[in-house]
């Protein structure tokens, strides 16, 4: 574990942490970050992932999933859930989405987060600009998981978990290359849904451009 303010850290990175630092001078001990993956995807959950770290700690590679190499996700998250005081990963389902709409389903995959038996966080930074809660204070952040640790942390945690979904779903469904686009739309996953049709985990509500269903 290192400490921000070290002194070989870059600005940049020690910038990720001024939001937790914040929070923890005014007192706030389970500050935990909440993001989501999978929003612009035709298939597959939308997952969420929330992140907390004992007061001071700093990781300085975390930062925004998706700049980040598959190696390099795999083993910051990894690192990410060692260090965490708690960490968790939550989703809504194709046909969640469809019901509630992906906005919805996302905001609610977040709350299962925050609400996760022994979470019991007392402050949420939130990636995004919309988010409702009434459990705790929370705060949003358009482009979050590029200001905050906690919410890239979550960022990666659920990335890296709903990419292995994808790609374990390949293997069942492999006409669609959700292991190379992980459930986006792609010229590949809309020929696959042209020529085969669309999966139990197709988002009916989103433009498949298919009518056809298989299984």
């Amino acid at each position: 574990m290192t400490k921000p303010g070290d002194g070989d850290k870059s600005t940049e990175s020690l910038n990720r942490l001024r939001y937790e630092r914040r929070l923890w001078n005014e007192g706030f001990e389970r500050v935990m970050g909440l993001d989501e993956v999978g929003r612009g995807c035709l298939a597959g959950p939308v997952v969420a992932a929330g992140v907390i770290f004992k007061a001071g700690t700093f990781i300085e590679e975390i930062r925004d999933s998706k700049t980040l190499s598959l190696k390099d996700r795999r083993r910051l998250g990894r690192e990410i859930k060692a260090q965490a005081l708690y960490w968790t990963v939550q989703w809504c389902m194709p046909s969640e989405i469809d019901k509630l709409n992906i906005l919805q389903a996302s905001i609610k995959a977040m709350n299962k987060c925050a609400e996760a038996e022994q979470a019991c966080p007392d402050y949420l930074l939130v990636d995004g600009n919309r988010f409702k809660s009434g459990l705790c204070p929370h705060q949003c952040l358009i482009k979050g998981d590029d200001r905050s640790m906690s919410i890239a942390a979550a960022s990666i945690i659920a990335k890296v978990y709903r990419d292995e979904w994808m790609y374990d779903l390949h293997e069942e469904y492999p006409h669609y290359g959700w292991d190379t686009n992980v459930g986006y739309p792609t010229q590949q996953h809309f020929r696959g849904l042209k020529e085969h049709g669309a999966t139990k985990y197709h988002r009916q509500s989103f433009r498949l451009r298919t009518d056809k269903m298989i299984d």
